[in-house]
């Protein structure tokens, strides 16, 4: 199991919701942390990081990169 960190830019509840729900759809993910304060996301999963990403982005948001 793996733990990612993802910096993601989201202005409101909607936008961390929509992120939760990518995510939970997603076969493998053990735990979601989404702190709207610290624009972090962290994932806990078995799932290579690419494809925790690629997730991430296919809800329109901006990830920047550590």
């Amino acid at each position: 199991m793996a733990e990612y960190t993802f910096n993601v830019e989201m202005s409101c509840s909607g936008c961390s919701n929509a992120v939760n729900r990518a995510l939970s759809r997603l076969e493998g993910i053990e735990s979601i942390d989404i702190s709207l304060e610290k624009q972090t996301v962290v994932v806990n999963t078995n799932l290579p990081r690419e494809k925790v990403l690629e997730t991430i982005k296919k809800t329109g948001k901006t990830v920047k990169e550590e």
